[in-house]
């Protein structure tokens, strides 16, 4: 049972460097792209798409870190108790 429980821990470990890349990726976009001030005027229009994007690309980043750390927590949680259940 140990052994086909280490395919499983090393599918978890996969996805949970998965989820620190994505944490990672989100953290260098936001330091380089993400522009503190909400630009409203007439003479900052041209900031506007711009930071549009910006924030619509972190949305979906925060979006699939938020549901990849779900899984992972609770894959992780799952394949503690099953190691466990049989080793008792």
């Amino acid at each position: 049972m140990i052994t086909t429980l280490s395919t499983y821990v090393g599918l978890w470990m996969l996805l949970a460097v998965v989820v620190l890349a994505l944490a990672l990726y989100r953290k260098f976009v936001s330091a380089h792209d993400e522009d503190r001030y909400v630009h409203i005027s007439e003479g900052e229009a041209r900031f506007i798409p711009h930071q549009v994007a910006v924030n619509s690309k972190i949305d979906r980043i925060d979006r699939w870190g938020e549901s990849l750390t779900i899984i992972a927590l609770v894959t992780g949680i799952a394949l503690g108790c099953v190691y466990f259940y049989f080793s008792l």
